[in-house]
């Protein structure tokens, strides 16, 4: 496969896709509400991972995710646990420390319900997370998951701080393997749990100590896709290197764009500050490189084995809507 042929498969891909869904309900919503998206006040514009509400000397930060049924049903252990891991990366990914979960669950019986809320207690005490509360509907047909998280931040990190300059790195766990034949990579269930909570633990301390102030927790649009998100949210582009992007020994390059890892985080960083930052994650045996350089233009272009072609123009078309204001 040729760069070409990468780029359009990223472009049509159904990561790219669910995540251009976003643009949607922001249009709905800024109908919807008296003073558009300005009635969502918070701390910083929204399309970040996180709403991030000030409170005293830091931010309260809350999030959500909701889980497709297919995955559901064909994983429901898996898919439970998963509602702890994402909401918590979701948390980290920000700059804040997680402080509690709830859920929301409908299924057929206990079936897949009782296997989605074991999964879901086990990631709770590995990422020691509590459940405090939710809701439960045993008389549904098929199960179907939602799983909301707070957290608090002493200092930010978002997606609207990019600049024209900035290293971007990527930093993700390569301890794992794919939850086959599906795009997650698992770096989790395995792991020691005080090793899992250590790790994520530096996201909070590289906002804490200064050395970074705009990251992105790789989700289902794959490392690319969550970089292209974070630079549209600070109106910015990119050169990104595929070659420097950390992957697994044996894996393609676009199985690899196209995959969600359990830890896995795209930062963009001051350039004198980049060398530090990525010693913090390799000296806990992380994969980091540096993957690209942020740009005043909005173009985002891939670069590999010398070729460069376009992934997406951000001032002519939008990929998640985000404002780039804060409210």
């Amino acid at each position: 496969m040729n760069l070409t042929e990468l780029t359009t498969a990223l472009q049509s891909s159904r990561g790219f896709a669910h995540k251009r869904d976003i643009g949607d309900v922001m249009g709905a919503l800024a109908k919807a509400l008296p003073g558009g998206v300005d009635d969502l006040s918070q701390a910083v514009a929204v399309g970040d991972d996180c709403a991030a509400i000030p409170d005293g000397d830091g931010y309260l930060l809350f999030a959500i995710e909701g889980f497709a049924p297919d995955f559901v049903e064909g994983m429901p252990w898996f898919a439970g646990y998963c509602g702890v891991m994402v909401n918590v990366s979701d948390i980290y990914a920000m700059g804040g420390r997680p402080m509690a979960v709830v859920d929301a669950l409908w299924s057929d019986g206990m079936s897949p319900g009782g296997e989605i809320l074991r999964g879901l207690a086990e990631a709770s005490q590995r990422y020691g997370v509590p459940i405090v509360g939710g809701h439960s509907n045993n008389r549904c047909q098929g199960g179907q998951l939602a799983v909301a998280i707070l957290g608090r931040a002493r200092k930010l990190l978002t997606s609207f701080n990019a600049r024209p300059g900035d290293r971007l790195l990527m930093a993700v766990d390569l301890r794992g393997s794919y939850q086959e034949p599906h795009p997650y990579w698992n770096a989790s269930t395995s792991a020691p749990a005080e090793r899992l909570r250590a790790d994520l633990e530096l996201l909070p301390a590289l906002a804490e100590e200064g050395l970074c102030d705009a990251a992105k927790d790789i989700s289902m649009a794959g490392a690319v896709g969550t970089a292209l998100m974070l630079l549209e949210c600070s109106q910015v582009g990119a050169v990104i290197y595929l070659d420097a992007i950390p992957r697994p020994p044996g894996v393609p390059m676009l199985r690899w764009l196209q995959s969600f890892p359990s830890y896995g985080f795209v930062m963009s960083v001051r350039p004198e500050l980049a060398a530090a930052v990525a010693a913090r994650f390799r000296a806990r045996g992380l994969a980091c490189q540096e993957v690209g350089e942020v740009t005043a233009s909005p173009r985002v272009m891939l670069r590999c084995q010398g070729e460069e072609a376009l992934l997406w123009d951000v001032s002519e078309q939008t990929f998640i809507g985000a404002r780039a204001d804060h409210v």
